[in-house]
């Protein structure tokens, strides 16, 4: 027999045969409950979707913002270790642009979804919703977006028309937040 016919000889008498099974897996971890899911599913959108209940100011902020924050980002958001927050003046379009929350960040919910999941450095998630509230208004107001009484919740936050809002282009405009 030639090598060709007992290629296909095996061929024949391989594809004949039940294929068998992949080995399972280590059997790590266990499956999540829906309750843990939740916990976990804590992504806001920019349409505001996903913000919880609660609420804070700029005044109420301030302290947050100086026992939390202001080691890495400086005294009012305006430079240390970490990136600077406020008091950018240079737009995106600029030799030099500042990346600072009023003149980058498109969207005020944004702002409050990445103190939630990732601030401070130390220690992500452990701001309670309230203080991230009032550090989310504290930081727009450090920009001049909103007044330093004005509430900030899961109402009025969506609402916030940041300056940078038509800075970004959508791929897919369709689904852009109106």
């Amino acid at each position: 027999m030639s090598m060709r016919e007992g290629s296909l000889a095996l061929f024949i008498a391989l594809a004949g045969t039940p294929a068998l099974s992949a080995p399972e897996g280590p059997r790590l971890g266990q499956p999540l409950e829906p309750a843990a899911i939740s916990a976990l599913d804590i992504t806001v959108f920019p349409d505001g979707t996903g913000l919880p209940p609660g609420q804070g100011t700029a005044v109420e902020g301030k302290a947050v913002y100086e026992a939390r924050c202001a080691a890495c980002h400086g005294p009012n958001g305006r430079g240390g270790s970490a990136e600077e927050l406020a008091g950018g003046r240079n737009p995106l379009t600029s030799a030099e642009p500042d990346k600072t929350i009023g003149t980058y960040w498109p969207y005020a919910s944004t702002v409050f979804d990445f103190i939630r999941r990732s601030m401070p450095l130390d220690a992500p998630r452990s701001l309670s919703d309230d203080e991230t509230y009032a550090l989310t208004a504290y930081l727009l107001h450090a920009n001049g977006i909103i007044g330093e009484h004005d509430p900030i919740n899961a109402s009025t936050l969506p609402k916030i028309r940041m300056p940078n809002a038509a800075g970004f282009v959508w791929a897919y405009p369709e689904r852009q937040p109106r």
